[in-house]
C-alpha cells in the first residue's frame, strides 16, 4: 500500500464494532500517524484491533491549529490517518477543514469508507431512497434555524438529520410546525447497537411518543418528501409566528405583513390583522 504523503480518511464503526473493515485496520496499522477526535475514544478502538499507530488530537476547538500542522508533516511525507469517534470523517465533522487544507496543498485524499448512520436509517426508513438530501444537524441560531426550516417544507427528496437526545423533542416540535404535523417519519437511536431501535409514524405521533419515552442515545432521523404539489400548511399559528420573527428582526408590522402575505399568497388585510395583535 502506497503510504507517503497521504491524508486517509479512516471510518470506524458507529456502534458495532464488527462493522471495522480490514482496509481500515491495515491503513491504521501502517500509517505514521492517527489524528483523532477523541485520543482517549480512539485509544480504546486502536487497543481492541492491536493497533500501535501514535496519536495527535484533531477536533472542532483545535482544528484551526492543527490542519497547517498537519498538512506540513504531510507534504514532509507523512502518511495520516484522520479518525473521527463514529462513522466518517468530515460528515458533520471538522475534518472537511484539513480536507479542504490538503486539497489546496495538492496533498492526495484517500478515503477508507465505513458504515454510517445516515444511510444506514434511509435504507430501513421505508421512505423513497432514490433522491435523498442530508442535512445533519439543524442549526441553533433562530434565523438559521427558521431558514432551513422553511426549506425543508417543500423538499420532495427524502431528507436525513442527526440529532442529540437532549434536543430531540424540540426538533420534534419544530418540525411538525413547520412541516405539519401529518408529514410521515422514520426516527432511528442507537443504530447497530444492542438496544438499536426504529421508530415510525407521523411527527405528531413522534411527539407524542418521545415525551412518554425520555430520549437515549444519538438519533438519526428521516423524513418523507414533500409531495411534488404540496404547499406549506399556513395555520394561523405558523403565520403569528413567522409574523413574530420578521417583526423581532427590526421589520415593521406593514412590512412584515407585506412580506407574508406574498410568500403565503393570502390577503394582506388579514396578514395584517394578526400582526395587530402582537
Amino acid at each position: 500500500m502506497e503510504a507517503s504523503g497521504i491524508l486517509y480518511l479512516v471510518g470506524t464503526p458507529i456502534g458495532n464494532l464488527e462493522d471495522m473493515t480490514f482496509r481500515a485496520i491495515a491503513t491504521l496499522k501502517q500509517v505514521d500517524l492517527i489524528a483523532a477526535e477523541d485520543t482517549r475514544h480512539t485509544g480504546k478502538l486502536l487497543h481492541h484491533f492491536g493497533i500501535e499507530t501514535p496519536q495527535t488530537s484533531y477536533h472542532e476547538h483545535n482544528a484551526h491549529k492543527r490542519v497547517p500542522e498537519l498538512v506540513e508533516k504531510l507534504q514532509q511525507g507523512m502518511a495520516i490517518a484522520l479518525v473521527t469517534d463514529a462513522g466518517m470523517p468530515a460528515i458533520s465533522d471538522p475534518g472537511v477543514e484539513l480536507v479542504q487544507g490538503c486539497i489546496a496543498a495538492g496533498v492526495r485524499v484517500v478515503p477508507i469508507p465505513v458504515v454510517t448512520a445516515g444511510i444506514t436509517a434511509l435504507t430501513a426508513s421505508g421512505f423513497a431512497t432514490q433522491y435523498f438530501g442530508f442535512d445533519g444537524f439543524l442549526p441553533t441560531d433562530k434565523k438559521e434555524r427558521r431558514d432551513r426550516l422553511e426549506i425543508l417544507r417543500s423538499e420532495t427528496r427524502t431528507m436525513i438529520l442527526y440529532e442529540a437526545p437532549h434536543r430531540l423533542l424540540r426538533t420534534l416540535e419544530d418540525l411538525a410546525e413547520s412541516l405539519g404535523k401529518e408529514r410521515r417519519i422514520s426516527v432511528a437511536r442507537e443504530l447497530t447497537k444492542l438496544h438499536e431501535e426504529f421508530w415510525r409514524g407521523s411527527i405528531e405521533e413522534a411527539i407524542a411518543y418521545f415525551t412518554d419515552h425520555a430520549p437515549k442515545g444519538e438519533f438519526t432521523l428521516v423524513l418523507e418528501g414533500a409531495k411534488p404539489s404540496e404547499k406549506p400548511v399556513w395555520t394561523e399559528e405558523v403565520i403569528i409566528k413567522e409574523l413574530q420573527n420578521l417583526i423581532d428582526s427590526g421589520i415593521s408590522r406593514s412590512d412584515a405583513s407585506r412580506q407574508l402575505a406574498e410568500l403565503a399568497d393570502l390577503p394582506r388585510r388579514q396578514i395584517y390583522q394578526l400582526a395587530l395583535t402582537l
